[in-house]
């Protein structure tokens, strides 16, 4: 089994069985707060699916805000090492993509989310590929607000301001059934953090 954790938009879970059927979710549609309800989501999503042994942990990798990404692939790898199972790096825009596939989307289109400070987090898609993974056309990117009309000009947009954490697990189940590394390693903040190393003064 897999559970799929992101906290891109929200906080999404889910318990996602390796053929990708969707056994449970639990969400919080609160874009703050993360960390104060990812324990209790995980437990819930597991406790109804009946506690099965979960043997991939998909980590929802973004584009989103620090503070939430880092709170969702923190607790993904807790889960990960504390299990013993596998972890499964996704790309979140790709779970948003296979949701408006799943919804009748067709021919090329862009995943937006909001990266705040006036900017947009967007994602090319085209369909699917061989493996039925959603087929990205771009990598996630950020674009000024100001400029989005300009910019996003292929195809349809899709403002999402939720994720399914159902639609996260069975991207990650897809990628294992493939044998293949959809998502990167670290996460995908899109800009540098605000804080920066104090400066040693001598």
């Amino acid at each position: 089994m897999i559970l799929a954790v992101d906290t891109s938009l929200g906080t999404a879970v889910a318990v996602v069985t390796l053929d990708g059927d969707v056994r449970a979710q639990a969400t919080s549609e609160n874009h703050l707060g993360h960390a104060e309800v990812i324990g209790t989501l995980i437990q819930e999503a597991l406790t109804a699916a009946g506690n099965p042994e979960i043997t991939h942990v998909a980590a929802g990798m973004g584009p989103g805000p620090f503070t939430g990404l880092r709170i969702g692939i923190a607790a993904a790898r807790t889960f990960a090492i504390a299990r013993s199972a596998h972890l499964v790096p996704v790309v979140s825009h790709d779970a948003l993509a296979l949701t408006a596939l799943d919804n009748g989307t067709t021919g090329t289109f862009i995943i937006e989310t909001d990266a705040r400070r006036r900017e947009l987090a967007w994602t090319t898609y085209d369909g699917v590929d061989a493996d039925g993974l959603p087929k990205r056309l771009t990598e996630p990117a950020l674009v000024a607000r100001a400029e989005a009309e300009d910019t996003l000009t292929a195809g349809e947009r899709i403002v999402a301001t939720e994720l399914s954490g159902g639609a996260l697990g069975r991207v990650a189940a897809l990628a294992i059934a493939a044998d293949r590394t959809v998502g990167p390693d670290d996460a995908l903040y899109l800009r540098s953090p605000d804080v920066a190393a104090p400066k040693v003064q001598v």
